[in-house]
């Protein structure tokens, strides 16, 4: 094989499965990186990718080569800083993966420290709530909020996470105050809808310790928690919302909490990455980042219920 470089082209490739969003990863034109990989097939005498006008996929082949090159880069980037570890800061390019709304209310606020201390870092964040593979897809670190499902993981808790039942001040006035989660039978409830399933998510309510989930439904159901919060407090009815995502709302007055009795403990938040026997400087330096800066008490869980 000639060099390295055609190793990262073909995983950048079967990562993104498009040859034109490999070469803008990697700062290349879409001819350099279908020429690489031609190449490259040529070399080793087997397909490794199967392509079509819409998509791009792997072949067996390709996908049991893709897993060896992750492997072989991996151990190369062990080996780089391992040498350099003593000394060396943390540099490169950063791939992150965070849910969109603890991403966007929580994390990116605080990029702007985390950047100015680590100048030698280029940090790429791709905000969604979907699953992630992060030895597939090439993350360097992820947040994730529940238990990790993949056990490969490191896993270093930031935080839990408590969800609030609230309305505004002019909807309670109107309709009254629940008193008990059964009470919401009367109520207008705006629930956030899983949209792959048609369900609407149960809303966690504990009393005594004990876990006492509550379904509810109402006229407007939406998949996106910010949507619910601007609802509740246009005065549409009462929602079922992240305390880091109420907290500015509850402390403006624009919602009140309700039924503050049965709150209980949500899930955990953690931040994710690949076990590595010589952690990347940039990777320790982002995890360390975030625990320094949420764990304990943040500013947004000291509203009190």
């Amino acid at each position: 094989m000639e060099n390295l470089n055609a190793l990262r082209v073909f995983v950048r490739v079967a990562e993104t499965r498009s040859f034109t969003l490999a070469a803008k990863r990697l700062g290349l034109t879409s001819s350099a990186v279908s020429k690489a990989i031609t190449r490259l097939e040529q070399e080793l005498g087997v397909r490794l990718l199967q392509r079509t006008t819409r998509s791009v996929g792997l072949t067996n082949d390709g996908a049991s080569f893709f897993e060896h090159c992750l492997q072989i880069l991996a151990q190369i980037e062990d080996a780089e800083n391992l040498l350099g570890q003593a000394t060396s800061r943390p540099h490169g390019r950063l791939r992150v993966h965070l849910p969109v709304g603890f991403g966007r209310r929580v994390i990116m606020p605080m990029m702007p420290r985390f950047l100015y201390q680590h100048p030698e870092i280029v940090l790429d964040a791709e905000l969604s709530d979907r699953s992630v593979d992060l030895a597939y897809e090439g993350i360097d670190i992820a947040v994730q909020i529940g238990e990790p499902a993949d056990a490969r993981l490191i896993a270093r808790r930031l935080c839990h996470l408590r969800f609030m039942a609230c309305a505004s001040a002019e909807y309670l006035a109107q309709h009254g105050e629940p008193r008990t989660p059964d009470d919401l039978d009367k109520h207008h409830c705006l629930a956030y809808v899983q949209m792959h399933t048609g369900r609407y998510r149960d809303w966690p309510f504990s009393q005594n310790g004990k876990a006492r989930p509550k379904a509810v439904s109402g006229r407007l159901n939406v998949n996106n928690a910010e949507s619910l919060l601007e609802a509740a407090a246009a005065g549409l009815g009462i929602a079922m919302i992240s305390n880091f995502i109420a907290a500015d709302a509850i402390r403006g007055g624009r919602l009140r909490p309700v039924l503050t009795d049965y709150v209980g403990e949500g899930p955990p938040v953690s931040v994710v990455y690949l076990p590595s026997r010589n952690l990347s400087p940039k990777v320790r330096a982002f995890a360390n980042f975030l625990i320094e800066e949420i764990s304990g008490n943040p500013d947004w869980d000291k509203i009190t219920p």
